[in-house]
């Protein structure tokens, strides 16, 4: 970890840190707040994260091209202002007696489409920030980063509702956002303004430039669908999962929130070793590999039983997927910039995010209704014996990435 990367990277990845913090702090705040405070039933508090995904994500889809041709400084501080405006109005109507939760629903959807779109004009920032040879160290420290956050961020989070009220942890994911605008800000540097012909303004066709380009790439399009598919199937049946464990099998919040805390270990480890694999061995061996071995782990939560041996199955299957996660997630990252014309980062990065989002939401739904038909563990059995299948995804030949960033901006 001792590679430096400059100051305004370092900036960059304070500002990414201390947003991180704050989401996971958040973590589960908004289903707590319609449970304990608006009374909220289980279809409501499943639209929470199926529809206000969903939106937001159909929100985000003509922003990509909107970003591409803007400084992506400003927009990234943008949309840290966005979500900590958004966010502060839960707390403000909590205190007035006024929150619904129509506003719930309408911030999550917010916070959505402005978290894509960030994501889009990081990514593009970071490749015009550093040269080729840094992107996968910088990968790596977000990756590392974000397993750190999610270490200590759901547990403190826990703590602050129990003695500061339901609506703590979202003061503080608004506010870290605002610290994440300044860090930002402080970076400094200049950074030109993409160039556009007059004739080639945004038309309505320009919408689906992220996915034609993905689909048009030998090594993108397979990525795409593997990385949708697999992200999809594992998220959607967290909520069978918790049904099964706190419901069916018995477990003790605590050990829930335990069998998902101690395994993000995992993801920290895995981040710090992805550098120094894909030196020995190269990024696409590695990527393949990881690719291939997270999909092997899920399946044997189906095995998934009561009492200390349960809980034991679980977080040793969580550690396994989360080790191989941590390894693959910024191999991926940086093969992807790599593969991505400097020109077409925000709208590729877009158009991943936004389907992503969309598929997750899709097979959320899916899944809650064959949970209802053939039983929680069934259905999160089916899950892992499809993901075993998304190996085949991957990309089958080694590609030279086409396109190499564009020399980066002077470090200080």
């Amino acid at each position: 970890m001792g590679h430096r990367l400059g100051r305004r990277f370092g900036w960059l990845w304070a500002a990414y840190g201390t947003s991180g913090l704050g989401t996971w702090l958040a973590f589960g705040a908004f289903p707590v707040i319609a449970i304990q405070v608006l009374h909220a039933g289980p279809a409501e508090v499943a639209a929470l994260s199926s529809v206000g995904a969903a939106v937001g994500a159909a929100v985000a889809v003509p922003l990509g091209p909107w970003v591409e041709f803007r400084r992506k400084r400003p927009v990234l501080m943008a949309m840290d202002l966005v979500r900590f405006a958004a966010l502060l109005t839960i707390p403000a109507a909590f205190a007035l007696g006024v929150l619904t939760f129509l506003q719930l629903l309408l911030v999550s959807v917010v916070v959505a489409a402005a978290d894509i779109t960030f994501r889009a004009a990081s990514g593009a920032y970071l490749k015009t920030l550093l040269p080729a040879e840094d992107l996968l160290v910088a990968n790596a420290r977000f990756e590392s980063t974000n397993w750190t956050n999610t270490i200590i961020g759901p547990p403190l989070g826990g703590a602050a509702i129990g003695l500061l009220g339901p609506v703590a942890t979202v003061v503080a994911d608004a506010v870290s956002h605002l610290l994440s605008a300044l860090g930002i800000r402080a970076a400094g540097g200049h950074e030109p303004r993409p160039e556009r012909e007059e004739a080639a303004r945004m038309r309505p066709g320009d919408l689906l430039d992220g996915w034609r380009y993905i689909l048009a790439d030998a090594t993108l399009r397979p990525l795409f669908f593997n990385t949708a598919l697999f992200n999809a199937l594992v998220m959607g049946t967290q909520p069978l999962l918790a049904v099964l464990m706190l419901d069916r099998l018995g477990f003790a919040p605590w050990q829930y929130g335990l069998a998902f805390a101690a395994p993000a270990i995992g993801g920290l480890l895995g981040s710090r070793l992805a550098r120094p694999l894909a030196t020995r061995f190269g990024q696409y061996r590695i990527l393949v590999a990881s690719g291939a071995l997270r999909a092997i782990w899920p399946v044997g939560l189906a095995f998934l039983g009561p009492g200390t041996g349960g809980l034991l199955l679980v977080i040793g299957v969580e550690l396994g997927l989360i080790f191989c996660c941590g390894v693959f997630n910024p191999v991926h990252a940086t093969y992807r910039l790599q593969r991505t014309a400097t020109d077409r980062v925000a709208r590729t990065l877009s158009a991943w995010a936004v389907t992503t989002r969309a598929t997750t939401a899709l097979l959320t739904a899916v899944w809650g209704v064959l949970g209802s038909m053939l039983g929680p563990r069934t259905a999160i059995g089916l899950a892992g014996v499809l993901l075993l299948a998304t190996p085949l995804l991957l990309p089958r030949h080694v590609h030279t990435p086409q396109h190499e960033p564009e020399p980066a901006s002077s470090r200080t």
